[in-house]
This record gives structure tokens, sequence and C-alpha cells, in this order.
């Protein structure tokens, strides 16, 4: 389905409210009746992508789509069942455990050279900082700050004859890209 404009979203979501209950109804209701598209369904719902996504993966109907929000129990690859459920941001304490399980098997993964399974690792910690810090939880954000920097600083100068503009700043220049 094309994408449609502002008044043709308007006058679907019109219909859809009269013949659907709730935004999940709506989204399902649509998406059995052709429209698949997550940005389609959000903008006729006046919802969000990612509560699309959720939705549709909760139904069994949509398959190998991944936000910020997505549950770490839906696998993303191979390394997503070492994360799955796992991570929190509940409080300090839950941020720290969290932190430790995934500094525990990034470095596994570092003895293995397993570089995808370490930027996985990276990849949850960013994920985690970023749900805890946009739900207001700026401690527990911190937590996951503080373990990605170490990671970027601890990886030193890029491969031969490549560096970031940046690279002699490197220490002073991180803290101030992650408020």
């Amino acid at each position: 389905m094309a994408t449609p404009n502002k008044t043709e979203a308007a006058s679907l979501r019109s219909r859809v409210k009269r013949s659907a209950a709730t935004k999940k109804d709506q989204i399902l209701a649509l998406y059995l009746s052709g429209v698949s598209e997550v940005e389609d369904l959000a903008m006729i719902t006046g919802t969000r992508s990612s509560y699309v996504g959720t939705v549709l993966q909760q139904a069994g109907l949509l398959a190998g789509y991944y936000d910020l929000y997505t549950s770490t129990a839906h696998p993303m690859n191979v390394y997503s069942k070492y994360f799955a459920n796992q991570l929190g941001f509940k409080d300090e304490a839950t941020a720290r455990r969290s932190v430790e399980q995934i500094d525990r098997l990034y470095r596994q993964f570092g003895l293995g050279q397993d570089r995808a399974g370490q930027h996985h690792a990276m990849l949850m910690a960013l994920t985690m900082f970023n749900r805890a810090r946009w739900t207001g939880k700026g401690r527990e954000a911190d937590v996951y700050r503080r373990w990605l920097l170490e990671r970027l600083l601890e990886a030193g100068p890029l491969d031969e004859g490549e560096t970031p503009a940046d690279s002699d700043n490197l220490p002073e220049v991180l803290p101030a890209l992650i408020p």
C-alpha cells in the first residue's frame, strides 16, 4: 500500500475507530485486511511504529522487527539468547547487575575473538542506556553510559592510518557526546 497522505490517514483513522475498540484491535484488523507496512499502520492508528511492531510480533504476524523497545525475549541474532530476560534498569542495583552480565559476556566474546558477540553486548548496553534515560532513570542510565564509555576508551585508535578527527581529544570529547 502506498503511504496515505494526511487527509487519507485521517479518514482511515475515523473509519477504523468506529469499527475496532482498541488501538491493538485496529492494528490487527488493518494488517489482516492488507495494510502491512508498520509505518502506515502507525500513521493510520495514531500510534508509534514500535507499538505496531510489538502488537504484530505478539500476534505472530510479524517477525524480524527490532527497535529500541523490542523485548530482549525476541531473538535478533544468535547472541540474543545470552541476554534474553537478563537486563533491566528498575533501580541502580538492577542496572549494575545487568552491566556485570553484559561485561562478563563482552569479555567472554573477546577471549574467543568474537567481534560480532562483543558488538551485540555493546548494542545491549546502548539499548538499556537509552531505555533508562528516556524513561527518566538518569542514575540507572549512567551505569550503562559509564560502561560504554570505558569500552570505547579502551578500544584505542583505529587501524593503521585511520584516525577519527578528534582521536587526540577522545577522553574529553566522549563525555560531552553523551550527557
